[in-house]
């Protein structure tokens, strides 16, 4: 029996060791089921918690009131392939954050207070696989170069934001892209809107309900109207109306053509002004030859 006592106290002692030692490493406010997963969610932290552990993999800060993250988080957290971010109050991400982890694979940004996107935020998370930026109630401008270089993002949440138009490039630019939730938006049916709508039509089947759940509002009345009622033809007029570029160019080529021609009628005013002189001229030595 003897034995058989030591060896149940060594066994023991090794795993009290183990829950000791896991413990020490687990944020004082936190939750940590295993030695690479730190759960906070809904603990009402203000900010990011003191001493997580390096070797983190799963991260999970849902319902709590973080603001911001410092731009050098992960830079420190290499192996992250998990963040849950969602329900916070973070009202935009510093570009750059997220570029240094190259192994995060799962991010959830929904249902914060971010108002933009812009270019750079995700950086080349190239691992990234499902990118959740759904129930931002202010989110109205997503940059067409915000997920360039996410090539396996495989899922993409936009959902119930505050976009009322969207660059198509912002779309195409996601190779691996296989599931895009748009839906909830107050999109404005309007030439802004036309290609966004074609690049819709075309890859309906990446809708998780089609275009059937999406709706936008009348330029002219304000009307909502599902896109089922649309068609190309809805924006007809569009391939007629000259965009901001188009002006901008137009403009430009009057004023050019404007200057040239004062410049060249300049020059032929001088030529003539000085052939003259120099016609009188010639005439007033052969008048004073000939006396």
């Amino acid at each position: 029996m003897l034995p058989c006592v030591c060896w149940l106290q060594s066994i023991l002692i090794l795993l009290s060791s183990f829950l000791w030692t896991l413990g020490e490493n687990c944020p004082a406010t936190c939750l940590c089921p295993d030695p690479h997963t730190v759960d906070c969610s809904g603990r009402g932290l203000t900010r990011l918690p003191d001493e997580i552990p390096l070797d983190v993999r799963r991260l999970l800060l849902a319902d709590n009131w973080i603001p911001r993250i410092p731009s050098d988080f992960l830079v420190l957290y290499s192996d992250l392939v998990y963040l849950d971010l969602r329900n916070n109050t973070l009202s935009h991400i510093e570009p750059g954050t997220l570029s240094t982890s190259s192994r995060l694979v799962f991010l959830d940004l929904g249902s914060n207070n971010l108002t933009e996107i812009p270019k750079g935020t995700f950086g080349e998370s190239r691992s990234l696989i499902k990118l959740r930026l759904g129930n931002n109630p202010y989110l109205s401008i997503v940059s067409e170069d915000a997920f360039l270089g996410l090539t396996s993002l495989r899922e993409l949440e936009l959902e119930r934001n505050a976009l009322s138009t969207l660059k198509v490039g912002a779309l195409s630019q996601l190779p691996s892209l296989r599931v895009v939730r748009l839906e909830g938006n107050p999109w404005v049916c309007n030439c802004n809107f036309a290609n966004l709508f074609a690049w819709l039509m075309e890859n309906s089947h990446k809708l998780p309900n089609g275009v059937e759940g999406m709706e936008c509002s009348l330029p002219m009345d304000g009307r909502r109207v599902s896109l089922t009622q649309l068609s190309k033809d809805s924006f007809r007029e569009c391939q007629a109306t000259l965009t901001l570029t188009d002006l901008l160019i137009i403009i430009f080529s009057g004023i050019s053509v404007s200057v040239v021609a004062i410049m060249t009628s300049f020059f032929l005013a001088s030529t003539v002004h000085c052939f003259q002189r120099w016609s009188k001229g010639t005439k007033g030595d052969e008048e004073e030859s000939e006396e």
